[in-house]
C-alpha cells in the first residue's frame, strides 16, 4: 500500500537526518541506517535517499510514479528532523564541506561515495539473486559508515540530497551563504546515484537471468 510506503520513507529519512544532525558520528549514522533498512526494507524498499531512488529508477527497480512520490516525502522527513534539531539545540543544522575545501573536491567525494552506496543497495537489496538475504541492512549501513569516515571531513558527508539539502531549506534567506553546499549536495549525490543505476542496468543487465 502506497500510504505505508510513504510513511516508512518519511520515518526512515527523519531518523537518519536527526542522527546525522545530533551526532555527526559515522558509527551512529551507519548503525541507524542499518536498523532503519531492516525496519522498512520489506515495506518501501528503505530508500531514505533521493539519490538511491534515482539509481533504482534508472535500474528499473522502481517505477516513475513511486519515485516521484518518494522524493518529496524524503525531503519532508529531512525538514521535520531539522526542525526538531532546532527545537533541541536552538540553532540550525547546516551541512557544509570541511574548512578550506573547495567546490570540486566536495562534489567528487559526494559523487563517489553516493555511487558506492547506491551500488551496494542495488546489488544486496534489489537484485533477485540476493533478495531475502540477512545481511543487506548491515552492508548498506557499513557502506555509509565508511563513506562518512572517509569523506566526511572533505564534503561534510551527506551522500544524500535529503541529508545535505533538506536542512538548508530552512535557511533560504541566506541562500548565497549556502550556494556551494546546495551545488555539492545536489550534483554530487544525484550524479553518483545516476551512475550507479546506469552501470547496473548496462553492465550487469544479465545478472538476474
Amino acid at each position: 500500500m502506497m500510504r505505508n510506503k510513504l510513511i516508512i520513507e518519511f520515518i526512515g529519512t527523519f531518523f537518519l537526518v536527526l542522527t546525522v544532525a545530533l551526532t555527526g558520528n559515522p558509527i551512529a549514522i551507519g548503525a541507524v541506517l542499518s536498523a532503519l533498512v531492516y525496519m522498512g526494507g520489506y515495506i518501501s524498499g528503505a530508500h531514505f535517499n533521493p539519490a538511491v531512488t534515482l539509481a533504482l529508477l534508472i535500474a528499473k527497480k522502481v517505477d516513475l510514479e513511486t519515485a516521484l512520490r518518494y522524493v518529496p516525502v524524503q525531503f519532508a522527513g529531512s525538514i521535520a528532523a531539522s526542525m526538531i534539531y532546532f527545537v533541541l539545540r536552538g540553532g540550525l543544522f547546516l551541512p557544509q564541506a570541511g574548512l578550506g575545501v573547495s567546490l570540486a573536491p566536495g562534489i567528487i567525494v559526494e559523487l563517489l561515495f553516493t555511487f558506492l552506496l547506491a551500488s551496494v543497495v542495488l546489488h544486496v537489496a534489489a537484485t533477485n539473486k540476493t533478495k531475502g538475504n540477512q545481511y543487506f541492512g548491515l552492508a548498506i549501513g557499513f557502506t555509509l559508515m565508511v563513506a562518512v569516515f572517509a569523506g566526511g571531513s572533505i564534503s561534510g558527508g551527506a551522500f544524500n540530497p535529503a541529508v545535505g539539502l533538506g536542512p538548508l531549506l530552512l535557511d533560504l534567506a541566506n541562500f548565497n551563504t549556502h550556494a556551494s553546499s546546495f551545488v555539492t549536495y545536489l550534483v554530487g549525490p544525484l550524479v553518483g546515484g545516476a551512475l550507479a543505476g546506469i552501470i547496473y542496468i548496462n553492465v550487469f543487465r544479465n545478472i538476474e537471468k
